[in-house]
């Protein structure tokens, strides 16, 4: 099924409306503080505004929603740790023991696990969403990592769950688990902007030099071999991508479509945001960045998503913490918004007075 049938079966995805971005703006000239005053907060609660299209905006409803999956790119040794662990950590993730469980709760957000396509023969662990693809992806040095086909109905599994979150919250981060997905965002990075590998690819989740080369050379091979056009975000997640970034890409387009704020976490989830929004690039306007990334792709698809960072707290751990984090800021910026007196409603002499 083309990606275009897929899209038809969501409301329209549009760009922003500029016209409530200057309603806000208006508003915030408006309230008890000198213009422009809160910088950035400023920034993020006009385009919370326009997203919802109300200047009595909410994100007080969020929620965290992980896809695992495995790599087969990890028989090239270009990850420290087996593949196994990725199910090791979803039980860890279930049982609420992980960083994003922790800084999920601080931040008063739900989290919710979906295998997409964990390399197991066993059922899904107890307690997560099951709807595995395929049992990982292939190694894409050998061969493509997907069928078309196969990244389609990962793209559809995302779509299916971005739209259950979004009946119930306003506010979704995205977060993976993927021992040697590190790998495959690298590739499409390389794929996407056209940059070598060398530039974009890092250590992910603590390669040595040796295993840093190999994971280099790794993504070599595969674009040469199987030559990903960077116009295509469904051609490059297919030959070079991963089951969970492609959940995750069709997270972001139902996010878009419902009118959700959609908060990127690092490398890997903004590899996904960045095939979002080349398949749609209207989805841009409805995400925010939560930080950058210490991978040093990361800039790269930020430029590509055309979003700059709330916070850079040299983090690469991924799992959704970024967007964890980044949930306060966003909410303290609508707050400050809609909760603010106006010059007016407080009595008190603005500048031009």
């Amino acid at each position: 099924m083309p990606i275009d049938e897929i899209l038809k079966r969501l409301p329209p995805i549009e760009r922003v409306d500029r016209g409530w971005i200057a309603k806000a703006e208006a508003r915030q000239l408006s309230l008890t503080k000198p213009p422009c005053s809160l910088g950035r907060l400023e920034e993020v609660a006009n385009r919370v505004a326009a997203i919802q299209q109300t200047l009595t905006p909410t994100v007080e409803a969020a929620e965290i929603i992980v896809f695992a999956g495995d790599h087969g790119v990890t028989a090239e040794g270009v990850a420290p740790y087996p593949s196994t662990v990725t199910a090791q950590m979803v039980a860890n993730f279930l049982a609420g023991g992980a960083a994003v469980n922790v800084l999920a709760a601080v931040a008063g957000a739900g989290v919710t696990v979906i295998d997409i396509g964990i390399a197991s023969d066993s059922p899904p662990v107890p307690g997560v969403h099951g709807r595995r693809v395929a049992r990982g992806t292939r190694n894409m040095v050998r061969e493509p990592a997907m069928t078309a086909d196969e990244a389609l109905a990962a793209i559809v599994v995302g779509l299916e769950q971005g739209l259950d979150a979004a009946a119930r919250v306003e506010m979704i981060g995205l977060g993976e688990m993927g021992i040697g997905n590190s790998t495959a965002a690298s590739a499409v990075t390389a794929a996407l902007t056209r940059l070598p590998p060398a530039v974009v690819t890092g250590r992910g989740t603590g390669a040595d030099d040796a295993m840093l080369q190999r994971k280099i050379a790794a993504i070599e091979e595969a674009l040469k071999a199987h030559r990903p056009d960077s116009r295509d975000g469904l051609d490059v997640l297919a030959k070079v991508g991963g089951l969970e970034i492609a959940g995750l890409v069709g997270v972001v387009l139902a996010g878009a479509a419902t009118r959700r704020v959609i908060v990127t976490d690092g490398f890997i989830a903004t590899a996904a945001a960045a095939i979002a929004v080349t398949l749609c690039p209207a989805a841009a306007d409805y995400l925010i960045a939560a930080h950058r990334s210490s991978e040093p792709g990361h800039t790269a698809l930020l430029q590509v998503i055309g979003q700059e960072p709330l916070l850079d707290l040299r983090m690469r751990l991924g799992e959704g913490t970024g967007a964890a984090l980044a949930f306060g800021i966003i909410r303290s910026a609508v707050a400050a918004f809609t909760r603010m007196a106006t010059f007016e409603s407080a009595g008190v002499s603005d500048k031009s007075a």
